[in-house]
């Protein structure tokens, strides 16, 4: 079974699957491992790693450490094409698709391709799209693109459609790391409607109500990071996936 089948099956089982997005510029490596740990104990479904920066010289020595302790899939969430580790299950292959830098669009995934195929990773495809969330966040600065407007869903539903059709496996929805607001519920459910392949929405979700409420408004996937660096652990990972299970 592919890493793919593995989380849509999640989602036919759960309802929707939880993910937990590790920053290795965030924690010490020791921290960072002990995290995943817990995280796949206490219920998430995936281990997300990655970061716009990643400054960690030691990124495929850290993939392999969290991949011999977890029992969940272990998915890189690059944010350039340097983060590729052949220890890894999967990797989102994005396409920064809201933005107009050919950069983010085509030319990462150019470089990174051969890697990828040279390791044998498995690549899903991902139309990655930011949402504006009320600050400059790090995907922002770093892609040098503008995010989708908040208040603009047409746009954000012929993006996600303008993916489908390009044979993308999914949608992710990003309001970005540390955002001051989730993306919201309206856009959500409004997208939804307008594809078939699953969501993932990410970014400013600091609740595990307000993750119930993603799922409510047609989110397949959660993914939260920023918050547990903030809050620390303290039982929080296994009511975010409660919250997001049902």
């Amino acid at each position: 079974m592919t890493t793919l089948e593995r989380i849509l099956k999640i989602k036919e089982t759960k309802g929707a699957g939880y993910f937990v997005l590790i920053d290795p510029d965030k924690w010490q490596p020791d921290e960072l491992v002990k995290l995943a740990v817990q995280a796949s104990e206490d219920g998430a479904d995936a281990i997300l790693v990655g970061g716009s920066l990643v400054l960690s010289a030691s990124f495929d020595e850290l993939v392999k450490k969290i991949k011999h302790q977890i029992e969940v899939p272990l998915i890189i969430f690059p944010g350039s094409q340097t983060q590729v580790s052949k220890y890894a299950d999967a990797i989102f292959f994005l396409s920064l698709i809201s933005g107009r830098n050919p950069t983010y669009l085509i030319g990462e995934q150019v470089r990174a391709a051969p890697a990828i195929k040279a390791h044998r990773i498995e690549a899903i495809s991902v139309g990655y799209m930011l949402i504006e969330s009320g600050s400059t966040t790090s995907a922002e600065f770093m892609s040098n693109t503008q995010p989708i407007p908040r208040d603009k869903p047409d746009i954000a539903k012929a993006t996600a459609m303008a993916a489908e059709f390009m044979g993308m496996k999914l949608v992710y929805l990003e309001a970005g790391s540390g955002a001051q607001r989730s993306v919201s519920n309206e856009l959500i459910s409004g997208v939804k409607k307008y594809v078939s392949i699953p969501l993932i929405v990410g970014g400013g979700i600091r609740t595990p109500e307000e993750a119930r409420q993603k799922v409510a408004a047609g989110a397949s996937f959660v993914v939260t990071g920023n918050v547990l660096e903030k809050k620390g652990n303290n039982g929080l990972i296994k009511e975010f996936a409660e919250a997001v299970h049902g």
